[in-house]
C-alpha cells in the first residue's frame, strides 16, 4: 500500500462499495479484494466499520457521513494505530453492555459518557462489531454541538483519561 495516496484508495473503495449496496448488495465481506482487505487492516479499519459507514451514507442519501467524514474518522483511527499502537491491532474488544447507558450524562450532556468511551474504543480498534463510532446517535450529539466527529476523536485521544477536558471542550462549542 502506498501511504502517499492511502487516502484516495479510502475514497474509491468507499465509492465502490456505495455502488454495490445501491445495486443491493449487503454482504459487505463480498466486497473487498485481498487487496482491499490488506489496505483496511493496514489503517486500522475493520470491514465492518467500513461498512457502516457506507450503509449510513447511502440510507441518508449520501448526506450523513459523507464519505469525507468517513476518511477523516479513517484518518484519526490511522493516525492512532500508526503511532500509539505501532500498527499492532488490540486483541481486547468493548461490548455494547460495557458502554454508558444512551441515556447516562455528564455535567449535563445526555450521551456524552457514551460517546467519550465509544470514541477511545475507535481510537484504539476496539469496537464491537455492533457497535459504530459516529452512528445516528452520536452524529445527532455532535451535530447539536456543532462537533466534527473527527475533531471529537482527536480532542478524546489528546484528553487521554482526563473526562474534564473533553467535558470543557464540549462547553466550549456552545453558542
Amino acid at each position: 500500500m502506498k501511504h502517499y495516496i492511502w487516502d484516495s484508495y479510502f475514497v474509491e473503495l468507499f465509492d465502490a462499495c456505495v455502488d454495490e449496496y445501491d445495486e443491493g448488495n449487503q454482504d459487505f465481506e463480498s466486497w473487498f479484494s485481498d487487496e482491499d482487505q490488506d489496505f483496511l487492516k493496514s489503517i486500522g479499519c475493520r470491514e465492518r466499520e467500513f461498512f457502516d459507514f457506507v450503509e449510513d451514507n447511502v440510507t441518508s442519501g449520501g448526506e450523513n457521513p459523507t464519505a469525507i467524514t468517513a476518511l477523516l474518522v479513517a484518518a484519526v483511527r490511522r493516525d492512532y494505530f500508526l503511532t500509539i499502537q505501532k500498527g499492532v491491532p488490540s486483541s481486547n474488544v468493548i461490548v455494547p453492555s460495557e458502554l454508558p447507558a444512551k441515556t447516562a450524562e455528564l455535567e449535563g450532556f445526555v450521551w456524552l459518557p457514551r460517546i467519550m468511551a465509544k470514541a477511545r474504543a475507535k481510537l484504539k480498534g476496539e469496537m464491537d462489531a455492533d457497535t459504530m463510532f459516529c452512528c445516528g446517535g452520536d452524529r445527532a450529539f455532535l451535530s447539536k454541538h456543532d462537533i466534527h466527529p473527527a475533531d471529537f476523536l482527536r480532542v478524546v485521544w489528546a484528553a487521554g483519561d482526563d473526562d474534564q477536558k473533553i467535558v470543557a471542550y464540549v462547553k466550549s462549542r456552545q453558542s
